[in-house]
């Protein structure tokens, strides 16, 4: 499996990925009600550009299509939507893109990445080299909410 860049004929498939796994893998961290209103249907125009913009990444599943995405936010050398169709977890997708991203930020002279974890996703990220600077909250404008995060740090 080779992470490939997202064409932006695909975002909305990729919203869509983002929205079943925050569904599914958050259940235990927020409130049905703060996941529902943080993962709408409708596709913001805000997400057009992160695809557009910055090294968005996906691996392609054989029986799903695309199934597993995740970017380089190239403003702030952040990781940005790691996300894998629920389906698929466990695949090794998501660390694919991981790897991907690493190599990506340095070859574009990053030093190190960081990233705002949900509480579920830590230990991922910690397994790819992570640590954690402090617990805080996001406020997301889609939630309503702010969330629980993890900011994480990693050297490269």
């Amino acid at each position: 499996m080779t992470p490939r860049l997202a064409r932006t004929d695909e975002t909305a498939a990729l919203w869509r990925i983002r929205n079943l796994a925050i569904r599914h893998g958050c259940q235990s961290v927020y409130p049905a009600e703060v996941i529902t209103a943080w993962t709408p249907d409708a596709l913001p125009e805000g997400y057009f550009e992160a695809v557009r913009g910055n090294p968005f990444y996906v691996v392609d599943d054989p029986d799903y299509g695309v199934a597993a995405t995740g970017f380089l936010d190239l403003t702030g050398g952040s990781v940005e939507a790691i996300f894998t169709l629920p389906v698929c977890n466990g695949k090794g997708y998501a660390s694919a893109i991981m790897q991907t991203l690493m190599m990506e930020a340095r070859q574009r002279g990053f030093s190190q990445l960081t990233l705002a974890a949900t509480p579920n996703a830590c230990g991922f990220y910690q397994r790819h080299g992570f640590s954690i600077v402090r617990e805080s909250l996001y406020h997301s404008a889609l939630a309503g909410a702010a969330l629980p995060c993890v900011e994480m740090v990693r050297e490269l």
